[in-house]
């Protein structure tokens, strides 16, 4: 069974983390969330979520990283050198990596980008120094999957479900996605 790790550092953005969480899980896939200091994670807009795990080197055990963003969300994971060996670590393990909105900029701090197709959030083409930025939703470029913002996390998560060997199909229909107007 896939398994994915989803890190949480204080200032996380709540909608993207929780509704990247929230699809994986329904999906099927094993996805925990993980922390760097207490339990329960404060996020951007002030709200508590409590994390699954502490931060360390269980994540190795793990098919696929996963990094929000949020202020200071990104900023904060990408200050962090464990967080820097860990993306390094997947990337020269060819392991997949996902980022989205502010949480893009610590693959670039990793240097796991060069020559890569990349996104991120709005102005962030100069701030993905080595990627090929694309100004699309998702873009998948070898082991990396990127995704641009907080209205992003829905088409970022199904894509992350199918690169795992799941039709959102379903999914997609019973979450009113389609209905919604989503592609």
């Amino acid at each position: 069974m896939s398994k994915i790790a989803v890190f949480m550092a204080e200032g996380y953005e709540e909608g993207e983390t929780l509704t990247i969480v929230d699809i994986l899980r329904r999906a099927g896939l094993i996805c925990d969330t993980f922390h760097f200091g207490e339990k329960l994670v404060k996020g951007m807009h002030g709200m508590y979520v409590e994390a699954d795990k502490a931060f360390g080197e269980e994540v190795k055990e793990y098919d696929m990283i996963v990094l929000p963003g949020g202020r200071p969300g990104g900023q904060n994971l990408k200050e962090n050198p464990e967080v820097i060996k860990m993306v390094q670590y997947f990337n020269d393990n060819n392991k997949y990596i996902a980022a989205m909105c502010s949480g893009t900029v610590v693959l670039s701090d990793a240097k796991v980008i060069e020559g890569k197709k990349v996104t991120g959030y709005t102005g962030y083409a100069e701030k993905l120094i080595g990627g090929i930025f694309q100004n699309e939703v998702v873009v998948v470029d070898k082991n990396l999957v990127t995704s641009q913002g907080p209205a992003t996390p829905y088409p970022f998560a199904y894509r992350i479900a199918e690169i795992f060997g799941k039709d959102t199909t379903d999914m997609r229909e019973k979450m009113l996605y389609n209905f919604a107007g989503g592609k």
